[in-house]
C-alpha cells in the first residue's frame, strides 16, 4: 500500500501544471550560471558558485519554493477537495499515510532541485576546480528537501492556510529574522543546509561560510525530519478521530 500511495502521488504531481512552474524554476540556476560563465569570466568562480549560486538562488529561494508548494500539496489538495476521507477510511495506520506522501515531495523536489543545481553548479565551475563545493551541496540539498517536505506536510496537514505560513517561514523567518537575532538561526532549515554543505564540501571561510557548524546541522535536521514526520501522523490520527462518526 504505501508504494501504491507513493506511486500515485508522484503521478498526481507530475500532472499539475503548476509542476511545470517549478521546472523552469529550477531551471533558473542553469540560466545564471551560464549567464555567469559569459559576462564575469574574471571573476572567482568557487566563491561566485558558492555564494551565489547555492546559497543566494538555490538554498534560498529554489530548493525551500519548490518544497513547499509539493509539500503542502500531497495532502492538502486532497483536503480541500474532499478526496482526503477517503484514504482516511482505510483500514491503514496513519504512518503509512504519512511516509509515501512526504516521500513522493522530496523525491520530486530533490530530482528538480538536485539535477538543475549540479548543472549549474559544473558549468560556472568549468575549469576552476570545486568539485568539493558541488558534492557538499548537493547532499546537503538531499537532506534539506527531505527536511523541508516533511515540515511543509506536517504544515497542511494542522491547517489550510500551509501554503501562506510555509511562505512566512522561508521568507520572513529564514530571510529576515534569522539576520536580525542571533542563535536563531539555530531553527532554519536553510542555515542546517548551508552547515551541512560547508562541512562536506571544506571550503575556506573567504570562499563560503555558514553560521552553524556541520555536525550540529546534521542532528537538527534530523531532529526535524523525525519530529515532524511523527507530529504529521499524530495530527492524521487525531483528523480521523474527530472526523469519525
Amino acid at each position: 500500500m504505501i508504494a501504491f500511495i507513493f506511486t500515485l502521488t508522484l503521478r498526481q504531481l507530475l500532472r499539475r501544471r503548476s509542476t511545470l512552474v517549478l521546472v523552469l524554476l529550477a531551471l533558473t540556476s542553469v540560466i545564471l550560471a551560464v549567464v555567469f560563465r559569459i559576462s564575469q569570466p574574471d571573476v572567482e568562480a568557487q566563491h561566485w558558485t558558492a555564494r551565489v549560486l547555492y546559497f543566494g538562488l538555490v538554498v534560498t529561494a529554489v530548493l525551500p519554493l519548490t518544497a513547499l508548494l509539493l509539500g503542502t500539496s500531497v495532502l492538502g489538495d486532497e483536503f480541500e477537495d474532499g478526496t482526503a476521507l477517503y484514504l482516511l477510511t482505510k483500514p491503514l495506520p496513519r504512518w503509512q499515510i504519512v511516509v509515501p506522501k512526504i516521500a513522493a515531495a522530496w523525491v520530486l523536489t530533490t530530482a528538480l532541485v538536485l539535477s538543475s543545481s549540479v548543472a549549474g553548479g559544473l558549468i560556472a565551475l568549468r575549469g576552476h576546480g570545486g568539485s568539493a563545493i558541488v558534492a557538499g551541496f548537493s547532499v546537503a540539498i538531499v537532506i534539506g528537501a527531505l527536511a523541508y517536505a516533511t515540515i511543509f506536510v506536517l504544515l497542511s496537514v494542522m491547517t489550510n492556510r500551509a501554503l501562506i505560513i510555509g511562505l512566512i517561514y522561508v521568507f520572513l523567518w529564514e530571510g529576515a529574522i534569522t539576520s536580525i537575532f542571533p542563535g536563531t538561526d539555530y531553527l532554519s532549515i536553510r542555515h542546517c543546509i548551508l552547515g551541512i554543505a560547508r562541512w562536506i564540501a571544506g571550503t575556506p571561510p573567504q570562499t563560503f561560510d555558514a553560521y552553524v557548524g556541520g555536525e550540529t546541522a546534521l542532528i537538527l535536521i534530523l531532529l526535524a525530519i523525525v519530529a515532524g514526520g511523527a507530529l504529521a501522523n499524530s495530527k492524521l490520527e487525531q483528523f480521523e478521530v474527530r472526523e469519525s462518526p
